[in-house]
């Protein structure tokens, strides 16, 4: 396990991401990743990681998992051609009756958040990095054909799909209050992913991620569901998520993992029921870093945007064995923050309809489906396929004029690609010999 020392964080974020706006009154705030930010920044975490600019994805790395009709729909729909596409927005769950709106800039959004989170499993990948971060991914509802649950992309698929180029098992863990559907239904019949979702499970969107919901064919066991109720409090999470991963991490032995930190799951969220604090929150993505995995870390749900930026900014400095101040900093929002402007959260006074007898049957089955498993599942070695194609700019023209490389010609009359260098006979040249 590399120790705190060596540690390499690398960290995605595009100022653009802030500025897509689902529409008056959706719960969905991008805004929220540039509070995020802004205390990374003003936390000074910022000194101790790589930051990055992500590169677009392209439509065909979209394919990769989304269907081809899909992906060309949110290419051309706009808020100004509504009308054109009234047909496959029903078939897409997309537009104004959904949860998942039509707004300007929506595919230039999907390829922003979907390409830092692929190129972060890139970085693990070449071993550039041990954990790599995108605050603006974890869309973890999106499937292949259809929108849901304000998710369009569903990045953490195709992150995935990068991963499995290198390593033989990949394991999914969402602390989201919502069950992560969309990743399940993506790997339900396969052994190389294994899912972790603890979740509201009833009368909840989006209704699935039973407990006896286990995976199929090659995949059955590998799906792992924690159903919980409303009231979680950081203790009752924690006896539920530390036996379990541990588990999990004895018997399948992943070579990465993906963490999903939807922040819905703190006390005080808009849509959630659970009561976390930061702490609580923050001590599951603590123990994931505590094996050693080279570890992909997303965003994903939250309403409650303050908040939201509380738990992200507070788990960067976790993933950086970092102590920050209670006390938040100034910065380009800190009226958000009032009238206490302190970083950690209490938890409500409310009742935690989670019982003991319901929590050790959940840990007792989920161990004891786990203890079921073959031990780790082996893939035969092949070669390792290139990377997803992800959008890189152009060098725009005259950027390296007066560089190194602007126009070199060698001594011996050529140019610098290998031509010969023409001689008009109406001008002096100095010899070349």
């Amino acid at each position: 396990m590399p120790s705190k020392e060596s540690r390499r964080v690398s960290y995605f974020y595009d100022a653009e991401v802030g500025n897509y706006h689902y529409g008056q009154g959706h719960p969905m705030k991008p805004h929220r990743v540039r509070m995020t930010h802004n205390l990374v920044v003003n936390y000074g975490l910022y000194r101790r990681m790589e930051v990055f600019r992500p590169r677009l994805v392209s439509p065909t790395a979209m394919t990769r998992f989304h269907s081809d009709d899909y992906v060309n729909f949110l290419s051309k729909i706009n808020p100004d051609n509504l009308r054109q596409y009234s047909g496959q927005m029903q078939k897409f769950n997309a537009g104004e009756y959904t949860d998942c709106p039509v707004f300007d800039g929506l595919y230039e959004f999907t390829q922003l958040y979907t390409g830092a989170s692929i190129d972060g499993a890139i970085r693990l990948n070449n071993d550039d990095a041990d954990i790599a971060i995108n605050w603006s991914g974890g869309l973890h509802h999106a499937k292949k054909s259809e929108a849901s649950g304000f998710c369009y992309i569903n990045d953490i698929v195709l992150a995935i799909l990068e991963l499995l180029k290198v390593h033989a098992r990949v394991l999914y863990i969402d602390i989201d209050v919502h069950h992560g559907d969309g990743v399940e239904e993506a790997f339900y019949c396969t052994d190389r992913v294994m899912t972790f979702s603890l979740h509201k499970y009833g009368d909840f969107f989006p209704g699935t991620g039973h407990i006896k919901d286990t995976g199929a064919k090659d995949g059955t066991g590998y799906s792992v569901n924690a159903p919980l109720t409303s009231g979680m409090t950081d203790a009752t999470y924690e006896e539920i998520f530390k036996p379990v991963m541990a588990k999990i991490m004895e018997i399948y032995r992943p070579g990465a993992i993906v963490l999903q930190c939807g922040a819905d799951s703190l006390t005080g969220d808009r849509l959630g029921c659970f009561n976390l604090s930061l702490k609580g929150h923050a001590e599951c993505v603590k123990y994931t870093k505590s094996f050693g995995v080279p570890t992909l870390v997303l965003g994903g749900g939250g309403y409650t945007i303050r908040n939201v930026a509380r738990c992200w900014a507070y788990e960067t400095s976790v993933l950086l064995d970092k102590d920050i101040s209670n006390d938040i900093p100034y910065n380009d929002y800190f009226e958000y923050y009032g009238p206490d402007f302190k970083l950690h959260l209490t938890p409500e006074q409310r009742e935690n309809q989670n019982t003991e007898a319901s929590l050790d049957s959940v840990r007792s089955e989920l161990l004891q489906q786990l203890q079921g498993l073959q031990g780790a599942p082996s893939v035969q070695m092949q070669e390792v396929p290139p990377p997803f194609d992800l959008q890189k700019e152009k060098a725009a023209e005259g950027q390296n004029d007066g560089g190194a490389g602007d126009d070199v010609r060698s001594d011996r009359g050529q140019t610098k690609d290998g031509g010969d260098r023409k001689v008009h006979e109406a001008e002096f040249y100095d010899a070349t010999d």
